[in-house]
């Protein structure tokens, strides 16, 4: 066997490159370890554009990564997804470690100030969701305004409870003083 013959074995899909499986790798622990993947098309933004959609992102715990998207196929498929309409043409990937619709909010903005900026689709949990999807997502309230709205629905229920309680104490001791106050009556009379 050849130099070359070696070369062609080692850059086959048989033996791929020990830096490519590195990034394939990589790529599936950001899957497995992430809430949301949202795919979009960055064609025509600048490098300036992109740090600073980056930077944002960052503030709402999501990296986005640039990668082949060969080696996203091979990762997504590895992990259970679908995505071959979704990866074509430059595709970057924002992965969203901790809240989703703020990530997707995030992208969602940006993406109405630059239309260089295309959501595509992405990943929620196990589901793979569409661009409308993405855009849904985005139109949901914050993790922090969910949580309240749900807790102001678990306290709702109690605080009226707690109120009509309180308000049957208040009218059994209204009636326990008129009834004195009737008693006292009597016996003055």
């Amino acid at each position: 066997m050849t130099t070359t013959d070696n070369a062609t074995l080692r850059r086959s899909a048989k033996y791929p490159r020990e830096d490519k499986v590195a990034v394939v790798n990589e790529i599936k622990e950001l899957f497995s370890s992430s809430q949301a993947a949202v795919f979009t098309e960055y064609r025509g933004l600048t490098v300036a554009q992109l740090a600073e959609l980056r930077t944002e992102l960052r503030t709402k715990d999501t990296q986005y990564k640039v990668y082949k998207n060969t080696l996203v196929r091979l990762a997504a498929t590895a992990s259970g997804y679908a995505l071959e309409d979704t990866l074509t043409g430059p595709v970057g990937v924002a992965f969203a470690k901790t809240d989703a619709a703020a990530a997707a909010k995030a992208l969602k903005t940006f993406s109405d100030t630059n239309k260089d900026l295309v959501l595509k689709g992405g990943v929620l949990g196990d589901s793979v969701i569409t661009a409308d999807g993405i855009i849904a997502l985005a139109k949901l309230p914050a993790r922090e305004v969910l949580l309240a709205q749900v807790a102001g629905t678990i306290q709702s229920p109690l605080t009226k409870s707690a109120g009509l309680f309180q308000a049957f104490t208040r009218n059994a001791a209204y009636a326990f003083k008129a009834l004195a106050d009737k008693k006292q009556s009597d016996e003055a009379a």
